[in-house]
């Protein structure tokens, strides 16, 4: 079993940045990723980025790309997601999550992810 708790979200203007944090603890596995995904009301969960454990690789949506980086510290068994020049249309409720196995071509699926945390409401004004 993995248990995920994200923090760090809250309400911050345009322009500005925040970092969440995702601090996983229980089973570990060889080839799991951890992702991000968001979803903001109405629209469905979209994938944000993820990060290959075993190959420390991060990956990123073209949306954020440029804007987001995704770091890991393993002392604290947390994943980092950095948010920077944040926009309104950024505005959502941030999860991270694991998959057990990791891979490229799947890695965007939500339903490739077992394990989720509870999310974090990071609001972005104009």
């Amino acid at each position: 079993q993995v248990h995920l708790v994200e923090s760090g979200g809250g309400l911050v203007q345009a322009g500005g940045s925040l970092r969440l944090s995702c601090v996983h603890s229980g089973r570990t596995f060889n080839r799991h990723g951890v992702g991000w995904f968001r979803q903001a009301p109405g629209k469905e969960r979209e994938f944000v980025g993820a990060f290959a454990w075993n190959s420390e690789t991060t990956y990123y949506a073209d949306s954020v790309k440029g804007r987001f980086v995704i770091t890991r510290d393993n002392a604290k068994n947390t994943v980092y997601l950095q948010m920077n020049s944040l926009k309104p249309e950024d505005t959502a409720v941030y999860y991270c999550a694991v998959t057990i196995s990791f891979t490229v071509i799947a890695m965007r699926d939500v339903s490739r992810y077992e394990y989720w945390g509870q999310g974090t409401q990071v609001t972005v004004s104009s």
